[in-house]
């Protein structure tokens, strides 16, 4: 069954390059952000650095991950749609508290990491099309009776503050469970005040989780509950541009539309790891035609 995932999306990827027809150049008005990108050849794209395995600071210092890898083929499309010689990309660091602002005031232009798509947000900001489907989750000490959602009652909890694990956690107590929050700014700082003894448990989506704990190796062993807290869509986020957002849609209907998206899954996650239903699922939905 999971050998022949793959070749079914690789069919299901090559009949929908079939009947893909070409691009039509974006809008370019001087207001808008196609037209700033055009006029100055930069595009100006923010990412996270705790954000393993979508987005990430890696080894050589550059940034790197899953969503960081869509959004550079997503350069690529829009330097070509736009018709540029050039387009110099700039990347610049945000955090999870940071990274709305950032898209809002203009700091960035498209936002690669690891962010939900909420309807809340979507009054400040644009997103793409989902480009993964996630579940939140929490890690505990591998000695500690916590293990289910509703062990959270009473229990120290470390959330980052605005994301929408912490909006999840605060509806617990209609469900009898009121955990106390212990709040963070990073993972690391989460997977920290879980090894130290300062929480009882960190809550963030499940990959996140999985990629601290693996890429911090320590004497401290820790355990990831089997428990979903939600389901998290991501998307890429962007300033509130229409033109912006199907540009960047046009780029992610390529990427899926080649098969290219398998390379970047590929590239992303370790050898043997295959995309769930569901994300496979948005690798299909995704392969938009023109």
């Amino acid at each position: 069954m999971i050998n022949r995932r793959p070749a079914l999306l690789a069919l299901l990827l090559a009949s929908t390059t079939l009947l893909a027809a070409c691009a039509t150049s974006p809008g370019t008005s001087s207001g808008g952000a196609l037209g700033r990108i055009a006029q100055t050849q930069t595009l100006k794209l923010g990412y996270r650095e705790d954000a393993s395995p979508f987005a990430f600071k890696g080894t050589d210092g550059k940034p790197a991950g899953y969503s960081v890898a869509l959004c550079q083929r997503v350069a690529t499309s829009l330097q070509a749609q736009l018709k540029l010689t050039k387009l110099d990309v700039q990347w610049v660091p945000v955090t999870a508290g940071s990274r709305q602002q950032a898209v809002q005031d203009g700091s960035v232009d498209i936002e690669c990491g690891s962010t939900t798509r909420t309807l809340g947000r979507e009054q400040q900001v644009d997103f793409s099309n989902t480009i993964w489907v996630e579940g939140s989750s929490f890690v505990t000490l591998a000695t500690s009776s916590v293990n289910r959602a509703g062990d959270l009652n009473g229990k120290r909890v470390a959330v980052i503050p605005g994301t929408t694990t912490e909006t999840v956690l605060r509806g617990m107590p209609a469900r009898g469970i009121t955990p106390i929050f212990v709040p963070v700014q990073t993972s690391v700082q989460g997977i920290a005040a879980v090894r130290e003894g300062r929480a009882d448990a960190f809550a963030s989506d499940r990959l996140i989780l999985v990629g601290e704990v693996l890429g911090t190796p320590s004497t401290v062993a820790l355990k990831l509950s089997d428990d979903f807290l939600s389901m998290e869509p991501y998307a890429l986020m962007m300033r509130r541009d229409a033109d912006l957002r199907l540009a960047v849609n046009r780029a992610l209907a390529e990427t899926s539309r080649s098969g290219e998206i398998v390379n970047v899954f590929r590239a992303s996650f370790p050898a043997g790891a295959t995309p769930s239903p569901l994300v496979e699922a948005v690798y299909v939905l995704n392969a938009l035609q023109e």
